[in-house]
């Protein structure tokens, strides 16, 4: 059994900001590898190199399937990243473990969901509800960090 830190096992907080954060990181995965697999299925590099392997340099182009691929993955990053940060202060700030852990089920299911919306083109708002739901837990977090900090700064 590895060492394991007593504290950092205590925090019941941290423990469930792990485990939605590596959810969050192994769906990000997921779409790389989508992202990969649509490339050679529709044969749509993005490099010259990739391209001349498999089949020449006329198939470094652009494909609209990869692009959508490529831009949920932007997504991911644009808002998975911030959440990053922002749980592993809110862990640090002794939240209500239920509290804590509704903020990151519903950011992690906003995504997965945003994700599934993007992928698979569901019909519109699907996609922008995630969006916007998965924000909410963001901005609740954000919020508490600055009012537990402002006497700081």
């Amino acid at each position: 059994q590895a060492a394991r830190s007593p504290k950092m096992m205590e925090n019941k907080v941290f423990l469930s900001f792990t485990f939605y954060s590596t959810i969050l990181i192994l769906k990000m995965y997921v779409v790389a590898i989508i992202t990969g697999q649509v490339r050679l299925r529709k044969k749509a590099f993005a490099n010259p190199e990739d391209a001349l392997r498999n089949g020449g340099v006329q198939f470094c182009r652009e494909d609209p399937d990869v692009e959508r691929c490529r831009r949920a993955h932007c997504n991911d990053m644009e808002n998975i990243f911030p959440f990053l940060f922002l749980g592993a202060i809110y862990s640090l700030l002794d939240p209500s473990p239920a509290v804590a852990r509704i903020h990151f089920l519903i950011f992690c299911m906003g995504r997965i969901i945003h994700t599934i919306a993007y992928l698979l083109r569901l019909r519109a708002p699907t996609r922008s509800v995630a969006y916007g739901v998965a924000q909410l837990p963001c901005f609740s977090m954000a919020l508490q960090i600055l009012l537990a900090t402002t006497p700081y700064w």
